[in-house]
């Protein structure tokens, strides 16, 4: 995979995004430049999902950084594991988009049926029990059912795996929101088999990468972790990638909506977690923001449909915000949003008992 198809991935992939304008290849400078380099060189490609944050360079930064040290860098867990967990996450967070990617993914680094029984939600029908019950902790930990169950993983695999949690409910929200629900080209019907034996092909190419962890890390400055993000601390390039997230993310939402916008989000996430479809009906969102200004309320609607219901942003609540906010604005909301969201999910695995356990059986599986 060299250079030539990663020009001709970036150009296709232009056309999945939505909302905001993409950066054109050969036009990004800066600090984007930066991160479509490092994505090209370890990813073999420009992803959408990344580089739709392109309009807010530091938070394009911040989400590379998490996917790259959770994801995609070498470490104590092997990739068809993290790939499991990525699918997993993005089925229960219903977004068929993440989906077909991860699955891709996961089915090219494998040859058997439990990777297709992952990517349907059909995790009975996994036959490697440790990888059953893997994919069960992973789609369960958004979801209220999630809460005390002991992860299937020892506690020296936490940061990555947990990290790949929380990258995934961060991106899940963001591409429900920009990007279109599938990456496959419009083909008929008839040669949709085809088109996806393809996806297996190069994204089982893409996922056998082993990027060295930390070289990413540069592209921030160094922050504190964090306390709700603890979990990471175990592995320094993820506990490192990770706390410079949550800084760019922080700086980016107090650039971007009111105080008054962040703390309704805040609250909501206290009392509720995980993507929930009654929280995007109009009356309950009518209610949760009757209590900002007039003005905010554009701006909390989105901020809340993006944490709670991210399908169910319209362009035209888009178009409401962006009468405030330019698409850097639009970015910078939604991912805070959409890491304010992440964060407490991964908060809540390790408070609540579903974080691991000393002397769990380690998951190192090769899926086939």
């Amino acid at each position: 995979m060299g250079s030539l198809f990663a020009r001709v991935a970036r150009r296709a992939s232009l056309a999945h995004i939505r909302h905001v304008a993409p950066v054109a290849p050969g036009t990004e400078t800066g600090l984007v430049a930066q991160v479509y380099q490092q994505m090209e060189a370890d990813f073999g490609m420009v992803a959408p999902p990344i580089g739709l944050h392109a309009p807010a360079p530091a938070t394009l930064a911040a989400s590379w950084l998490m996917l790259r040290e959770s994801l995609l860098a070498g470490g104590v867990v092997g990739r068809p594991v993290k790939e499991a967990v990525a699918a997993a996450v993005s089925v229960a967070n219903r977004c068929p988009y993440c989906v077909e990617v991860h699955g891709a993914a996961l089915a090219g680094l494998s040859s058997g049926r439990d990777a297709a029984a992952i990517v349907a939600g059909r995790f009975e029908a996994v036959a490697d029990p440790r990888l059953r019950e893997l994919a069960r902790w992973a789609w369960a930990s958004g979801k209220s059912e999630g809460a005390g169950r002991s992860a299937p993983f020892p506690a020296g695999q936490a940061p990555e795996i947990i990290g790949v949690v929380v990258t995934f409910h961060y991106i899940n929200r963001m591409v429900s929101v920009f990007l279109t629900e599938s990456p496959l080209p419009p083909v008929p019907a008839s040669a949709l088999g085809a088109a996806r034996r393809g996806a297996r092909f190069v994204m089982g190419s893409l996922a056998r990468r082993r990027p060295a962890p930390g070289t990413s890390l540069d592209l921030l400055a160094d922050a504190p972790l964090p306390p709700d993000l603890s979990w990471a601390a175990g592995r320094p390039p993820v506990a490192a990638a990770f706390a410079r997230a949550a800084a760019a993310f922080e700086d980016g939402g107090r650039r971007a909506v009111t105080a008054e916008v962040r703390g309704l989000v805040l609250d909501t996430l206290a009392g509720r977690i995980g993507i929930e479809p009654g929280l995007g009906a109009p009356a309950w969102l009518d209610e949760a923001i009757a209590a900002v200004p007039v003005g905010d309320r554009p701006a909390a609607r989105l901020g809340l449909l993006t944490a709670f219901a991210p399908y169910r942003v319209t362009g035209g609540l888009v178009d409401e915000v962006r009468g405030a906010l330019d698409e850097a604005g639009l970015v910078q909301l939604t991912s805070w949003a959409s890491f304010a969201a992440a964060r407490a999910i991964g908060a809540r695995l390790w408070r609540t008992g579903s974080a691991p356990q000393t002397g769990a059986t380690e998951l190192d599986l090769d899926v086939s």
